[in-house]
Formats: C-alpha cells, structure tokens, sequence
C-alpha cells in the first residue's frame, strides 16, 4: 500500500509535488488531475480564512482552463473572491508554476435550502466499486499519479466508453485534511484515461480544460467515472463524465481535448 502524498506544504499558498503526482504525458510534469484537487484545497483554506469558517455554501462548479505545460516544480496558488455574497460566491484561483501562470480556476459556491421534496432527475447509479474488477491502468499510462490509483471498472472498457471506480491512499497535501470535495476532484481528471479511444503511444489527446457541475456533494473515498470519448474530424475531441460515489449520480465533469497524432 502506498503511503505519502500528492503535494508537500513549502510555505503559505506554495507546495512541492511528489513523484506521485507525475503526469502520464511527459515525465517532467505533473497530472492536472492531483493539481485540479490542491487548487480546490486552496480555496477551501482561502475561504475559510476569509469568512471565518463555513459559511453553509457548497461548491457547484469549478472550471479549470489549462494554460499549458505543468513543469513538475514549485506550484503557488493565488486566490480572491470576485464576488461575494450570501447565497452565491465566485472564487478565482491562479497557479503559478516556474514564473507563469499556468492555470486558472473559477468556483461558484451556492448557499444550500431543503429540496429534498422536489429532488430526482439524475442518471441510473452505477454498479458499486465491490462488484467492479480490477484494472491494471498503469499498462496503458505511465506516472506516479497513475501508479498511485487503484482503478476498477464495471465492465470491459471499450474505445471511447468505460464505467471505472477509483481510489488512492495518497493524501493529497502532506500533514493537511483536506475536504471532500477537494479529494474527490483530486481524482477527476482521470476521466480523460479510463476511456482510451486511440493508444497513447500513437495518439496524443490532452485536455485544456476541466469544468465539473456537482448537484450533490460526494461523499466516500470512490470516485464513479461514466465516462464517453469522442473525437471529431479536426483535431477537436470531447470526455464526457457522468459523476458518482458509491450513494449514486453526483454531477458531471466535461473536458475538451487537442486530439493529434504522436510525432
């Protein structure tokens, strides 16, 4: 069982990743997937400082615009409330990796109320991670994020289709809790590998983006990926996530690709 963490305090808003936040793409990087999870971190310690505490919000989107290469070196994340309120707050973080900035984040936090009268319209749950079966991703992607997973799926992946459940044992910021949400989003990312469509070795498909709506806050240590890829005809492509823990549907995660052929 590993043991450690995906990233390293330094300082206040600085942090150091480890080896098991290395990328799947390049050695010298770091998975935007483990990153996506320290930003959402510092915005919770960014919010909490800021209010005093909770404040009975809950996160409903996040988006993530990658700017480019995540160097695997010292990350500082800036971050400002840009519109605060009582009922909904907008959050902004910036990372800065190696002197620029590489990417930015905005979430919206929206205040909670009892609908449990009216509550239903999500999808069918998925099969629970007990009856999934073991996955051996880390043949298809390299990295210390990917080594770091303990991926099942529900059946046979197909190109472009796959129902996965994963997990980790790594914290995600050495000596800090972190929220739920900020640990389930840590894992998020890895929808764009559980579908492969085309070999990584032939075909290069990075996401610039991640945007995930939740309608309920997760809970658990598994994160549910139903998970389609489609690629167009110009170097566009898509992953589409329906959300889940083990109670069930919890929103969706969106990520638009630059889809190109391996030099």
């Amino acid at each position: 069982m590993l043991h450690g963490a995906y990233f390293e305090p330094i300082a206040p808003g600085r942090y150091r990743p480890t080896e098991h936040a290395g990328g799947a793409w390049n050695a010298d990087e770091i998975h935007f997937s483990p990153l996506g999870g320290l930003i959402v971190h510092a915005i919770d310690l960014h919010r909490a400082a800021e209010e005093g505490g909770a404040n009975g919000m809950e996160l409903g989107r996040i988006s993530f615009d990658i700017l480019g290469f995540l160097a695997a070196e010292e990350c500082e994340i800036q971050v400002t409330t840009i519109r605060p309120g009582r009922t909904i707050e907008l959050v902004e973080a910036t990372v800065i990796i190696a002197g620029r900035t590489a990417v930015l984040a905005r979430a919206w936090f929206i205040g909670t109320a009892d609908t449990t009268t009216v509550a239903g319209g999500e999808p069918e749950p998925m099969p629970s991670p007990d009856s999934a079966s073991p996955w051996p991703m880390a043949a298809t992607w390299p990295g210390g994020y990917v080594a770091s997973l303990e991926p099942r799926t529900v059946a046979p992946p197909l190109p472009g289709r796959s129902g996965a459940w994963l997990r980790s044992e790594i914290a995600l910021v050495a000596g800090q809790p972190s929220s739920a949400h900020a640990s389930y989003i840590a894992l998020v990312d890895t929808a764009n590998g559980v579908a492969v469509r085309e070999s990584p070795t032939e075909w290069m498909y990075p996401n610039l983006d991640l945007t995930i709506h939740l309608h309920r806050q997760p809970t658990g240590h598994w994160v549910g990926l139903d998970t389609t890829v489609t690629f167009g005809p110009a170097g566009h492509g898509l992953t589409s996530s329906v959300l889940h823990d083990e109670d069930g549907p919890i929103g969706r995660a969106e990520q638009i690709l630059t889809v190109r052929p391996m030099r």
